[in-house]
């Protein structure tokens, strides 16, 4: 890693014989301040010097869905959840459907077609309530619906295909644009996407109810407001701090980039306080195009990045994975830019969930090492210790993964009161099936062990103006 700017070169296959005294946590000799780790991925009797996990996770998957349209494509990410209505969603071939444990699959959009698939599909923010989701195609178009609508609200055709979609975790007011009723206040929904020549749309959303829509015979929205021509190969992946303050891109140029959302957006807007949103005739919105030098920060690997994941217990924490030519998990410092620590797993990353009551990170593999059996796994944080992994039978590649929560019997809707508990993952596995692995069962909240949040800096600590009160998430 060499610090160029704000770029920071990092990653690369982990050497046979690490370059690091572990004991005393020496530098590596090409110069890095990051801490190198390895991942077991031995199946015998653990050493001293590499053990094996300590916890054990049931091999079995306790829920198995058929899949037989499931495009086995590292690039497509096509696994969502709503906590709102508790659905997950799930792109098959160039149909949508969503399934959950009560009413089984559904489909809800789309049609057979062998010239085009969905390549990516995100529900709307927990906050807006609405649950819309975004549905990206290979043929460039860029579909948004309800699950409670029976027909999309909205097309939009992109001029090339839709790589990602993602929606900002967080609503924002702006002054409506209904013609009916122009100014007023209201909450809108940001949405990000990238295509396959490395461009990033963000639009923004404004999304009535349907009395609403019905009252004023007006579905709502939609418009662009910024494109970044940053990435030179198409986008894989996309991610938003839990804040929203930060998104994150990652390419199949293996730069992963980091940007400022105000940045991008200029005027800063605030979602929670109407009295600074002027309830004034809206006029066109001109789009800002922006290039190189748009991001906070960039960050260089040696293959594809498409897993990123920003830490929800620790804000200024970001983890992103490398495909086949890196095989590593790295953990940066949004602030500073610093590579905080790698972990060297011999296994391409297709997806990276942090845990939101332990200090821990999962990890989805899909082409490994010959002797890798492993397809999840699980690391402790600021430690990079594996201490949970589960293998496949086989040449099986988990090809994304997203949390699914567990809720408390006889719910049958969230409310404010009410938040899921961790439970599992859902895993697109190659093998055309999605399958629910636990991976969190147990309730409660537990320490993660170790000292340094962000890597074990205390420069970096006092920075963010972090108070060192324990290891209990809280």
């Amino acid at each position: 890693m060499r610090l160029q700017g704000n770029v920071w070169r990092v990653g690369g296959l982990a050497p046979a014989t690490p370059e690091m005294d572990r004991s005393r946590r020496r530098p590596l000799p090409n110069g890095t301040s990051a801490r190198l780790f390895t991942m077991s991925v031995a199946t015998m009797k653990p050493s001293n010097s590499n053990p094996l996990p300590r916890r054990s996770l049931p091999a079995a998957p306790f829920r198995v869905l058929d899949a037989p349209d499931l495009r086995d494509d590292f690039y497509c990410s096509v696994l969502a959840y709503s906590p709102n209505c508790q659905k997950l969603a799930v792109g098959l071939g160039n149909i949508l459907y969503i399934w959950s444990k009560g009413s089984g699959p559904r489909a809800i959009h789309g049609s057979a077609a062998s010239h085009v698939w969905l390549t990516s599909v995100s529900f709307s923010s927990v906050q807006g309530g609405k649950c819309i989701l975004a549905i990206g195609r290979s043929d460039g178009t860029l579909v948004l619906k309800s699950i409670y609508d029976a027909l999309p609200r909205f097309q939009v055709q992109q001029p090339f295909p839709v790589s990602c979609v993602s929606w900002r975790p967080i609503t924002t007011l702006r002054p409506s644009r209904n013609p009916f009723n122009p100014g007023i206040a209201v909450q809108t929904e940001d949405l990000v996407i990238g295509d396959d020549t490395g461009v990033i749309y963000y639009y923004v959303v404004e999304w009535p109810m349907g009395w609403e829509v019905t009252r004023d015979t007006w579905p709502g929205t939609i418009y662009l407001i910024a494109k970044v021509s940053l990435h030179s190969q198409q986008i894989c992946g996309l991610s938003w701090s839990p804040n929203g303050k930060f998104f994150a891109s990652g390419g199949n140029d293996n730069l992963c980039c980091l940007f400022d959302t105000d940045s991008v957006l200029v005027e800063k807007h605030e979602s929670e306080d109407t009295a600074n949103v002027r309830p004034t005739r809206p006029s066109s919105t001109a789009i800002r195009r922006l290039g190189s030098g748009a991001e906070r920060h960039r960050w260089i690997h040696k293959a594809a990045v498409k897993a990123i994941a920003f830490c929800p217990w620790r804000e200024g924490l970001v983890a992103t994975g490398g495909g086949s030519n890196n095989k590593c998990i790295h953990f940066f410092h949004t602030t500073s830019g610093s590579a905080l620590a790698t972990i060297a797993v011999s296994a391409q990353v297709t997806a990276l969930i942090w845990s939101s009551t332990r200090r821990e990170i999962a990890a989805t593999f899909g082409y490994t090492e010959p002797e890798h059996p492993y397809r999840i796994a699980v690391f402790s944080w600021p430690e990079c210790r594996q201490v949970a992994a589960i293998p496949w039978e086989g040449e099986l590649r988990a090809l994304y993964a997203i949390s699914y929560p567990r809720w408390p019997s006889k719910t049958k809707a969230m409310n404010h009161d009410q938040k899921p508990r961790e439970g599992c993952i859902v895993v697109a596995s190659s093998d055309k099936s999605v399958k629910f692995h636990e991976i969190w069962c147990n309730e409660g909240k537990m320490p993660g062990g170790g000292t340094g949040m962000l890597g074990g800096s205390d420069i970096l600590e006092s920075l963010e103006g972090i108070d060192k009160e324990g290891d209990v998430i809280r």
